[in-house]
């Protein structure tokens, strides 16, 4: 595997749903999201099924599938609820991501050392239905060689503490996170993993991330979402990508 092609972005289209969901009703469309998205220049889209479905439904699932031209990637808990769903739809990729019903957003990175056999176990059958298995783990050694032991093909880094410290100014924090994302990707790349990366990313902390030649996709949401408010979604899409192919060339 070869470091240093072409960056990908993934836009998450959650939270176009959040915004449909606080009124009850069809609108603004997820799937029209997509579409848009797609034409602005993602290379996927990625969607959250929640056990709760609080934003994305069963139904923007099923959409997605039927429209989407370029690959879904289909986030979820290791239920067996959405084992079920995944094995019905054989969407391209599937990320599998820790999910607490209380947090408001994803906290941290799944435990994967500590589940080994039984996530082990849970991503044979969707890898076995020909989905790319993804984990959502934290920048941490013990992590990766666990998720390269069960059988996961890529991983995705949070990079939400790195964010998070550069959005409270804290620079020593900032450039700590961002020296263990860097050294983290250049190890899993080592093992043969696919490397991923995203969680809090904005116009301000994508690029040190982007210009990582181990990371070939970042996944990226609420934050352009929230943009798209003030500039619309294609116009925040084509900015992020900017951003990311100058920190990459």
């Amino acid at each position: 595997m070869s470091a240093g092609k072409k960056l990908r972005l993934g836009v998450n289209i959650d939270h176009v749903a959040t915004v449909r969901n606080a009124r009850g009703g069809a609108y603004p469309d997820p799937l029209r999201a997509a579409r848009l998205a797609q034409e602005a220049g993602a290379d996927g889209i990625t969607a959250h099924l929640r056990e709760d479905r609080r934003h994305i439904s069963d139904a923007d699932i099923d959409g997605l599938m039927e429209v989407l031209t370029v690959p879904l990637n289909f986030e979820m808990a290791a239920t067996e609820e959405m084992q079920r769903i995944a094995l019905r739809h054989k969407p391209h990729a599937v990320c599998i991501v820790p999910e607490k019903r209380e947090e408001r957003t994803t906290e941290g990175g799944l435990e994967v050392a500590r589940e080994e056999n039984r996530l082990a176990h849970f991503i044979a059958p969707l890898r076995e239905a020909g989905c790319r298995v993804s984990i959502f783990i934290a920048a941490d050694k013990r992590q990766i060689e666990a998720a390269h032991r069960i059988g996961a093909e890529v991983i995705e880094l949070h990079t939400g503490a790195y964010c998070d410290a550069h959005a409270e100014g804290h620079v020593e924090a900032r450039d700590r996170e961002l020296a263990a994302l860097r050294e983290m990707s250049a190890y899993a790349h080592s093992l043969g993993l696919e490397v991923h990366a995203g969680h809090g990313l904005n116009y301000e902390t994508v690029q040190p991330v982007a210009a990582f030649p181990e990371v070939m996709e970042l996944n990226i949401g609420h934050f352009l979402i929230g943009e798209s408010i003030f500039r619309g979604l294609g116009p925040a899409i084509a900015e992020m990508r900017r951003l990311m192919d100058e920190a990459r060339g």
